[in-house]
């Protein structure tokens, strides 16, 4: 089950994950553990599969698309007051936010981050 957890966290599933260990905690303990693990985690897959993905994201999507599109500079406007306007941001065009972190971790926080996405998550692709 532990396995289980560790394996669903990496992939950022921990909220679908633990319901299903609490509702099957019973009988992967009673048939060994090992293989019950083995079965939530593939409940859990097909679950995360169907979960649309989002248009945009700080994992993914680049800075320069994110800047060109009114709807998603304005989210980086809100919540990454100055980076839209920063003299080198041309110089990130091609990167993810992700990675222009980790030029500058003291101003793009893990934080913001999560905010960030969270806000581009409710955005549609055009």
């Amino acid at each position: 089950m532990i396995r289980t957890m560790i394996t669903a966290a990496a992939l950022g599933m921990v909220a679908i994950t633990v319901p299903a260990l609490a509702s099957t905690g019973a009988s992967a303990g009673a048939s060994g553990g090992a293989s019950g693990g083995a079965s939530d985690a593939a409940t859990v897959a097909p679950a995360a599969a169907n979960a649309p993905k989002p248009a945009f994201s700080v994992a993914e999507t680049d800075v320069g698309t994110l800047l060109d599109n009114p709807a998603t500079k304005a989210v980086l406007d809100k919540i990454l007051p100055g980076l839209s306007t920063n003299p080198q941001i041309d110089m990130a065009r091609a990167m993810t936010l992700k990675q222009v972190q980790g030029y500058a971790p003291d101003k793009i926080k893990d934080e913001s981050l999560a905010a960030v996405d969270a806000a581009l998550a409710k955005i549609p692709a055009k």
